[in-house]
Order: structure tokens, then sequence, then C-alpha cells
């Protein structure tokens, strides 16, 4: 099927509200139980009422990084906008101000945003989606990137920002340091962790893999791998998929008919003198040709997929190179929807770790309206265009206001 001709005003309908699958995809991306959960868990439902319940603060929070260049009471204007239209002349309910809004944000926390992107992340793809699975094995991702702050000594006390090799210099700005598990096929963040910058990525991605189980087929660069993040994965009941660097011992055990080779790796040096601890994998090796000629840097990966009748070397090989898309999701998140490199707005740490989660729940509702669309012309979620479908949600969100408060929960505030 091609694109030619293909809309998103066409695949949504009228501002996106044709056949509700626009407000359909948000709410499955962000459903309103999970969101009272949230606020139930980390306790922050309001006592009395307030002109910023915390419904209302959750999605200002969200619609942040839907508005990411707005100041945050122009956010909140759109976000209320079709609401206060359709309340009339009898509502009593203004704008608060800059200072207001700060306060409520204080008072909402960050564990909130915390708990709703754990119950609301995961993976989207169904068997439908294109470019999803491998022989039935979900395809994921790790990777990290950070995010500029504003430049505040709280802010860079809490999180550090970058200096030079020889640590004489600063960064402009502090940094946080996100790492992130994808599912590659939906671009949809499965997981998350948070660490000031001086923090590496290596733990986090340990940490990721709680977020990894049965059926799934983690991707990772060779920064990442290493004996412990192999035999955590092995835990999880899901395969792998890595790169090693150059300097890990894979002594040869059996070579196999696609040339890729059965290998023992060890914990350390003394446990592989030992021959103690091993866990056998396998390891395809190959270099890539290009026009200019053949490949210099020679590829090196270990999975637990040891079958190469159904996994040959050669998929596995082109397989690898999908974990890309979990840079271009971090990408997305960081050049488009928020648009580097414009500092976030928080000004103390615990928004900041609410204002980045909020970021990524705005990445994964723009990331489910896609797939929803993707569905339904049949087509691989990567042809469509991430800023067409910011640019839709940006529209139809105060538009949607007009509609029923259950249709639309998360963008229906209750002021």
């Amino acid at each position: 099927m091609t694109l030619r001709g293909w809309t998103w005003d066409a695949a949504m309908g009228p501002a996106g509200l044709g056949g509700r699958p626009l407000l359909e995809a948000l709410a499955a991306a962000i459903p309103d139980g999970a969101v009272e959960a949230a606020i139930e868990a980390a306790g922050t439902r309001e006592r009395r009422r307030r002109r910023s319940p915390t419904h209302l603060v959750v999605t200002l929070v969200v619609a942040m990084g839907l508005w990411a260049a707005e100041s945050m009471r122009h956010v909140l204007a759109e976000v209320v906008a079709g609401w206060r239209e359709g309340a009339g002349e009898q509502t009593r309910w203004r704008l608060p101000s800059t200072a207001a809004i700060v306060q409520a944000r204080r008072r909402a926390g960050a564990r909130l945003l915390r708990e709703l992107f754990r119950a609301a992340a995961g993976p989207i793809a169904t068997p439908r989606t294109v470019g999803a699975f491998l022989g039935g094995l979900r395809l994921m991702a790790i990777d990290g990137t950070t995010l500029d702050l504003a430049d505040t000594p709280d802010n860079a006390r809490a999180f550090g920002r970058p200096t030079t090799h020889r640590g004489t210099e600063r960064g402009a700005f502090p940094q946080v340091r996100v790492v992130a598990l994808i599912e590659t096929g939906t671009h949809a963040l499965c997981d998350a962790v948070l660490r000031p910058f001086r923090c590496g990525e290596a733990p986090a991605a340990l940490r990721l893999l709680r977020s990894a189980g049965p059926g799934m087929l983690p991707l990772w660069d060779r920064g990442f791998h290493s004996c412990a993040m192999v035999r955590a994965t092995l835990a999880r009941e899901a395969h792998f998929l890595g790169r090693t660097r150059g300097n890990v011992v894979l002594r040869p055990t059996e070579t196999l008919a696609d040339g890729s080779f059965l290998a023992q790796i060890y914990p350390t040096p003394t446990a592989r003198r030992r021959g103690e601890d091993g866990i056998e994998l396998r390891v395809v090796e190959y270099a890539l040709d290009t026009p200019a000629g053949p490949g210099r840097e020679t590829y090196r990966l270990v999975t637990s997929l040891l079958d190469e009748r159904a996994f040959p070397a050669e998929r596995l090989a082109a397989t690898y190179h999908e974990r890309w898309e979990v840079e271009t999701a971090l990408d997305e998140v960081k050049v488009h929807q928020w648009a580097h490199p414009r500092p976030l707005r928080s000004k103390h740490p615990r928004e900041v770790v609410q204002e980045v989660y909020g970021l990524l729940l705005a990445h994964l509702a723009i990331r489910t309206v896609m797939h929803q669309a993707a569905l339904r012309e049949g087509v691989d979620p990567d042809r469509l265009s991430f800023t067409g479908a910011l640019r839709v949600l940006r529209r139809a969100i105060p538009r949607a206001q007009r509609t029923p408060p259950d249709r639309l929960p998360l963008f229906a505030p209750a002021c």
C-alpha cells in the first residue's frame, strides 16, 4: 500500500474527532483509571476544592510535553480552551497565575507522574503491526540520552553537569540522564530510568530489564553488554541480541552451518580459566559493505537464539540494526517534541522529574495515535510522520473539550 494522498486529517477524521479514533487512542495510552490509581498511590488527591485539582495538574504536565515551546500558563489555556467555551459564562473558574500553577505542581509531586508512567507505559504492537516481531519475538531496544535542565543551583547540585575530559570546563546547563526501553516497531516507550548526569547508562539498563519478559527480544549496543546483562535477561525468560566489544573473549565451542558459532561467556577471568558459571550463547560476526567498498568495521553480536535454521545469521545481523529505532525514538522526544536545545522549564529537581515523565507520557500518547492510524491503513508505523501526529494532537485537544468528559477522560478537567 502506498501513502500517496494519505493525510493525518483523512486518517483521523475532521479535526481528529471523526469516529473518535483520536479520543480512543488517547484513552488507550493514558486511561483515566490509571490516572486515578496513580493519584491514590501517591496520596496527592486534594482535600478541598482548588482551582487546579490534581487531575488537572496531571493533564497540564502531560500537555507541557505537547506544547514544549510555550509557557505553563499558555499550555493550561490550550488544554481548557474548549472546556471553558462549552461551560459558558456561568463558570467561575479563571486561569491561575504562573505562581499558582507552580504551587499546584509542587503539591502533586514527582511520584504521581512516575506511577502514572509505569502504569501506562508498555508494548502496544499487535500481530498486525508491521515490523514489530522477529519469529514471534517482540523486538525491544535499550539506549540513553540526556536532557538539558534549567540552570539553577538546585538542579546543578542534584543532577550535575557535563565537563571536559580534564574537568576544567563545565557545560552550560545541568543535565538529567534518561535510559529507556522501547518497542522498536512502534517506538512506544515501555520503561525509563532517570538518573543524574554523572551516573552511567549500564546500571540503569540492568534496571530496565524489570520490564522484559517471555516473548521479547531486547537489542543493545556494545556499551551495555555484560555477563550480568545476559544473565538478568535470561532470568526474565527473555531472549537477547546485543553487540559486544572486541576485547570480550569468546572462544568457539562449535561452528554452525551459517558461519556463526557457539561460545561461553563468564562473569570474571577467573571463572573463565576454571570453566565455572559459564553461559552458552551464539556469536555472529560480520562487516557491512558500502558503495565505497568493503566494510572495515567488524560487528560481533551475541544472542540466546541458538538455532541457526530458525534464526539465520544474516537475518540476525539485519535485525540488530533495528536497534537504531531507539535512538530515533529518543530523538523524537528530545528534538522534535521538546525542541532542543531549549532546556526544560522546571527549576527544582522534583519538578524536573515530574516534567520528564510528563514528556514521556506525551510521547506515548503521540505514538499510540500513530500506531492506531498505521493499523487502520495497514502500513508500518515508521512510515508515518511524528511531527504530523504532534500537530494533530495540538489542534484536536482544545476542540476535544467540547465532547462529553467520559469520551476523553485525561483531557477533561473537572475544575
